[in-house]
């Protein structure tokens, strides 16, 4: 067997779309790469332009299949694709590429002929479930009567087609747990979305003497991002907290209007999308990390912020408290509950520095759990077929045991893993850096180069306008004479 795999990711959102289920997506394809596999992705085009093309993403190429696609309606991001002969089209592609594996992201329509395509060219099918109803009904259109029948029919749906897989993988227990009762499958894997740790590393510790609280992530309905803006309002003992919300989606204005009308507008920050290269600085200079989302299967962002060695406040719904264990890393509030968030978010505003490192030592102690490699290499398996009923290590039965303070040992053990991860961050930006540098001098040399081709283009032309000149006058003379 080689060592080396084809693998096909079947998306139906995947970068520059910016949510959780395209930045899990993106991370994979870009880790298996980055190990030597040829990954193939099939994704709708994010413009008009469609085909197939290298791309670069999170450091790594891949081979992208960009099919035509049209903008969701109600949506500023989301991209639908055609599906007529769409089976036809990505079996054309599987056949050529003959992958170990299909891996789908999403059931909905890109994975859903996906899956039909790989049954005729016989290739094994793997389902990572990001869905959650609550985050579709929403841009359905249908009167609100109908949204729970709908997502009763929504699950079902998922049911028969996720029964066709070889393996269902969802990014943490309590997912698949979810998605077990939810749609009567069993042996459904709770696999960590995972995350490069060193990525996030720093050096700065949590303060609360100029708070700022941060949300990153989709501006939309199912986020609850209002909650998060009447909680500050209720902090009115608090008046020099700050809110940045990173992010953009179609309850952005709504958000603002509603900063206005609660009288906190001037210490609300909307940053919009913001570079990769700036997220970890967002995650620094925060004071806390708040989640108020109700439909989380995981929640990358929230490991992102507990990488930075932030403590995290997030609605105690879904899978975050698999993340945010309440009292260690941070604390949960009850979904919805504005008066509940801000009394939560006192606890780490009037918090004294011990406590303040307490919690931030223990979110770093609880995402080494969910490191990317560990992932990778379950895929790696699945893909090839070998053995089954993985789980990352945040499935463990003692992740979830209170932690309190950790011990000396730990403390210690946790310093030195975080200067590691401070270095090997540090040692990235120096190379992206550099590699900034040699293409800035490349580019400088490439214009130098072409200054001068086009010097010596107009001169040559300059020589030929002569010569035609001369050429022409020789002939007017020999007529004139």
């Amino acid at each position: 067997m080689s060592d080396k795999l084809k693998v096909v990711l079947a998306c139906d959102t995947f970068a520059p779309d910016i949510n959780g289920a395209a930045r899990f997506a993106e991370r994979l394809a870009a880790g298996l790469a980055k190990r030597g596999h040829d990954v193939h992705v099939i994704a709708a085009a994010f413009d008009e332009t469609h085909g197939t093309r290298i791309e670069t993403h999170d450091g790594a190429q891949l081979t992208l299949h960009r099919l035509k696609s049209h903008r969701v309606p109600n949506h500023k991001s989301l991209r639908w694709v055609e599906p007529w002969g769409l089976t036809g089209q990505i079996e054309k592609i599987l056949r050529a590429i003959g992958p170990d594996a299909l891996h789908v992201q999403s059931h909905l329509l890109v994975g859903r002929f996906a899956i039909r395509a790989a049954r005729r060219a016989n290739v094994k099918t793997l389902a990572t479930n990001h869905i959650m109803p609550e985050n579709l009904i929403k841009y359905s259109f249908l009167p609100e009567f109908l949204h729970k029948p709908a997502m009763k029919f929504i699950w079902c749906d998922a049911g028969r087609i996720l029964r066709r897989m070889d393996a269902v993988t969802t990014p943490t227990r309590r997912a698949a747990d979810l998605l077990e009762r939810a749609t009567g499958l069993t042996g459904v894997m709770a696999i960590s979305c995972g995350i490069e740790a060193s990525k996030f590393a720093n050096a700065t510790p949590t303060q609360n003497l100029n708070p700022q609280l941060l949300f990153l992530g989709r501006l939309d309905d199912e986020k609850r991002i209002h909650v998060l803006l009447k909680a500050v309002a209720l902090l009115r003992d608090h008046p020099n907290v700050r809110v940045e919300l990173v992010g953009d989606g179609g309850e952005r204005k709504n958000l603002e209007n509603l900063a206005t009308v609660l009288g906190i507008a001037d210490r609300v920050k909307f940053t919009g999308h913001i570079t990769d290269s700036e997220l970890p600085l967002a995650y620094e200079r925060c004071t806390v990390f708040v989640m108020p989302s109700i439909a989380e299967l995981q929640s990358i962002a929230t490991m992102e912020a507990m990488a930075s060695g932030r403590p995290v406040i997030a609605a105690n719904a879904m899978a975050l408290p698999h993340l945010v264990h309440d009292g260690d890393n941070g604390y949960l509030f009850e979904p919805d509950n504005a008066e509940d968030l801000a009394s939560k978010l006192r606890l780490v505003l009037e918090a004294d520095s011990t406590e303040l490192e307490r919690l931030s030592q223990n979110s770093l102690h609880l995402i080494q759990s969910h490191d990317i490699g560990r992932t990778l290499d379950i895929f790696e398996n699945l893909y090839r077929g070998v053995g089954s009923g993985y789980a990352t290590m945040d499935n463990d039965p003692g992740y979830l045991l209170p932690i309190g303070r950790l011990s000396e040992a730990l403390t210690s053990a946790l310093a030195s893993w975080r200067d590691e991860t401070l270095t090997i961050r540090r040692k990235a930006e120096e190379l992206s850096s550099e590699a900034r540098e040699r293409i800035s001098d490349a580019s400088e040399e490439l214009r130098e180069q072409l200054e001068e081709l086009k010097d010596e283009v107009i001169e040559q032309i300059e020589e030929i306008k002569d010569a035609v000149k001369k050429q022409a006058r020789r002939l007017r003379n020999k007529d004139e004479s």
